[in-house]
């Protein structure tokens, strides 16, 4: 899927650009001067001379005014840009932390969780990235490209969690004489996404004796444990899958809301998209009554008419009521939008298991 980001303005020659800093890097305006110096960083990253660029804004972050907010938070984000590139991303999650904190209205917030994004998706952090662009919709609920970004994070998840569980049962060892044997589940902290318990119930622990009988009742509780195991890394792939499905299905409704408001290059990638997603459905092998159920659920909060994302409004409030605009966790957010989707179908969840094809 095209998830690139809206273009503004035109192109343009770099060699434009460079014959009129060098004419006019001479300047007595301090301000101006700095100016200039930060728009040969932004030159320098277009060009992906990471190092150059990050140099160009270390040399003007210190000398702008304190009342500059507006080049100052530019800067630094330039900065972490920079600095995510050339692989030092806890030095450009640190910046990216200070301007959250300094955020005061939703467009300052919303530029802090896209750099965010970027440094995620960099490291190749699933689940961060999934919580940014969680984030990102708590703001901007009716933006078409982030749900469908977070559709495709989740494709990716899915398989990520069920090979972390195989390896943790390859992992798995049992010991003999008076010792337990134990199995466990990848428990990731407080940000995984699914959260599995630490222990089986008692029932499928079992001491070890050195006998025939034992030893096949041993033998018996580990193929219980495997299969509890694989059952496990199925459920994870279809309760990806099902979020992965209604993100999709919820990007193809609003992109479809507001093709009409659309011409030209807009509009062509408008259906384009769609046209893609429709492709990817096809891989859920969901049934048509099921589509039309999440469609339904996914569409509830969308009105009649609604405005074009690219320019979306600006809410100027205090820190504090900043972060209560976004979703505290990944579990308030699928709770918001997959709970009514999840509870149709856990009382058929036979039907439901047979009904999904799981992706490789």
């Amino acid at each position: 899927m095209d998830t690139g980001c809206w273009l503004f303005g035109g192109e343009f020659e770099d060699s434009v650009f460079e014959e009129w800093f060098y004419e006019e890097t001479e300047s007595s305006d301090d301000v101006e001067v700095l100016t200039l110096k930060k728009f040969k960083g932004d030159l320098a990253y277009r060009r992906q001379e990471y190092q150059k660029a990050l140099q160009e804004y270390s040399s003007i972050s210190e000398k702008l005014s304190p009342t500059n907010f507006a080049m100052k938070r530019d800067v630094q984000e330039g900065q972490a840009r920079c600095l995510a590139h050339l692989g030092r991303h806890m030095e450009a999650l640190e910046i990216a932390a200070n301007l959250e904190n300094k955020a005061t209205n939703t467009d300052h917030l919303t530029t802090v969780l896209y750099l965010q994004l970027a440094i995620f998706s960099s490291l190749q952090n699933l689940e961060k990235t999934i919580f940014c662009l969680q984030k990102l919709i708590s703001l901007h609920p009716f933006n078409p490209w982030n749900w469908g970004k977070l559709a495709e994070a989740y494709l990716n998840l899915g398989p990520a969690l069920s090979a972390a569980l195989a390896s943790s049962q390859k992992q798995r060892s049992f010991t003999s004489s008076d010792k337990t044997i134990k199995s466990s589940f990848p428990h990731a902290g407080k940000d995984c996404l699914l959260n599995f318990p630490e222990t089986l119930p008692e029932s499928s622990l079992f001491p070890v004796e050195a006998n025939s009988s034992n030893s096949q009742k041993n033998e018996k509780a580990i193929t219980n444990i495997q299969n509890c195991m694989a059952e496990k890394r199925e459920t994870v792939l279809r309760e990806t899958q099902l979020k992965a499905c209604a993100s999709f299905i919820r990007t193809r409704l609003l992109l479809q809301f507001t093709q009409p408001q659309q011409t030209s290059f807009a509009l062509e990638r408008n259906l384009r998209t769609q046209q893609e997603i429709e492709d990817k459905m096809k891989g859920f092998s969901f049934k048509e009554d099921t589509l039309l159920l999440i469609a339904e659920v996914m569409g509830e909060d969308i009105p009649e008419k609604i405005k074009d994302e690219v320019h979306p409004e600006v809410k100027c409030v205090g820190s504090v009521a900043l972060t209560a605009l976004v979703t505290a966790s990944s579990e308030e957010f699928e709770d918001k939008w997959f709970r009514k989707i999840k509870d149709h179908f856990c009382p058929f969840e036979n039907q439901f298991h047979t009904e999904i094809q799981i992706l490789a």
